[in-house]
């Protein structure tokens, strides 16, 4: 079995927040290459820099988290004729968390003048380590976390 991967999402929280309703995710505008990437077991937490998609209402936290579950990307229906693809995701039980008291100690934004750069891709991978310390601030267990082979 391949080691567990970790990977942040980038979407406004009222997206996110269906995702977690409907039990899964989406990335990219409903584009199926990215979620191939991700595997049974991997780690996801979301992103979302504004509360509402399209809108200025600054938010800046992670709002999210989850393990990605079996099963091939899939197309599911969101409504006027857009069929976007999706991944199930168990979701753990989370608060929000922002970022920016975590931004000197995440592996990707500390000391980056420009750290907002990295999440302009929607998907990507971090560490292990990075994927704890945005657990433990959004009120999840390291425990939870732990690579089945740990």
């Amino acid at each position: 079995m391949s080691a567990r991967r970790f990977w942040v999402g980038v979407a406004a929280a009222n997206h996110i927040a269906c995702g977690v309703t409907g039990g899964f995710m989406q990335v990219n505008h409903g584009k199926e290459a990215p979620l191939k990437r991700l595997l049974p077991g991997d780690v996801i937490a979301y992103y979302s820099p504004v509360e509402t998609f399209g809108g200025k209402d600054s938010l800046k936290s992670f709002t999210a988290l989850g393990l990605v579950k079996a099963g091939a990307p899939y197309q599911g229906d969101m409504g006027e004729g857009f069929k976007a693809f999706r991944r199930d995701v168990d979701w753990f039980e989370t608060k929000p968390a922002s970022i920016l008291p975590l931004l000197q100690e995440l592996s990707f934004t500390k000391g980056q003048t420009h750290w907002g750069y990295k999440f302009r891709f929607g998907l990507f991978e971090i560490s292990e380590d990075d994927m704890q310390l945005v657990a433990q601030a959004m009120g999840v267990s390291t425990l939870a976390l732990k690579s089945p082979e740990a």
